[in-house]
């Protein structure tokens, strides 16, 4: 069987690969084109099959990530940082369509925590891990023994009276300035939050930042074990191309 094909939809740029699930590594070189300023489901769409088609020799399922909620039959159901016209879409049957082939659709920050737990530091970690990535949001994925319980939003807390990730995110660390000691200090907050609220076996940090993971997580004072994702930018394009397979074979 071909390699899957992961497509991650963020809101600066749209990436693509096809994945060697073996490994958990890219079987050909990413490629990528701005997301358009148009976010809407067509053109982001357009671009997408633009990306398939520097893969010609693949005719794989593919899997996408999308930074919002996505309920189990396909339809996004929030649109946090991406335009509004993707809420209520049936993602999984417009892209589809749009593809030409069968196309599944998966939140960004769940595919991360899948990634992580099949090929990262998550594998073979029992009890509950919480992965995190800190970007221009905070996205979460909930992991129990291994399996994935979607959705979990756990960027939108509200502590102290703010949405968590207005003040955690690394974009709130870059738009303000923030030396990691100070940042730490807020993602400390937030991360002593989620553990009075779960009780984790593990935290683990992903997100572009987490490859400066030394400077800021040995910093962070909580009870729970917390390190770094091992995929980092790589992990939404592995887990989105797991789960179309997954889903190929369900």
């Amino acid at each position: 069987m071909a390699d899957p094909i992961g497509i991650d939809f963020g809101g600066s740029g749209i990436k693509a690969a096809p994945v060697d699930l073996s490994t958990g590594d890219f079987s050909a070189e990413r490629e990528r084109i701005d997301t358009p300023e148009e976010s809407n489901p067509k053109a982001v769409a357009k671009v997408m099959a633009t990306l398939l088609e520097r893969f010609e020799d693949s005719h794989s399922a593919v899997g996408v990530t999308i930074p919002g909620v996505v309920r189990k039959n396909g339809v996004v159901a929030s649109a946090a940082n991406i335009d509004k016209g993707w809420i209520g879409t049936d993602a999984d049957d417009l892209l589809s369509e749009e593809l030409g082939r069968e196309v599944h659709v998966i939140n960004d920050a769940d595919a991360a925590g899948l990634a992580e737990a099949r090929y990262g530091v998550a594998r073979g970690r029992d009890g509950l891990v919480i992965v995190t990535t800190l970007g221009t949001g905070i996205g979460s994925a909930l992991l129990y023994d291994g399996t994935l319980v979607p959705n979990t939003e756990l960027g939108h807390l509200e502590i102290e009276g703010h949405d968590a990730e207005s003040r955690a995110a690394n974009s709130a660390r870059k738009n303000e300035e923030l030396s990691w000691e100070r940042w730490a200090k807020r993602l400390t907050t937030y991360y002593r939050t989620l553990e009075k609220l779960f009780s984790p076996d593990l935290f683990v940090v992903g997100g572009g930042v987490s490859k400066n993971g030394n400077e800021f997580i040995p910093l962070i004072d909580i009870e729970t074990e917390i390190i770094s994702a091992t995929l980092r930018n790589t992990a939404g394009i592995v887990g989105a191309a797991a789960l179309a397979v997954d889903k190929q074979d369900a």
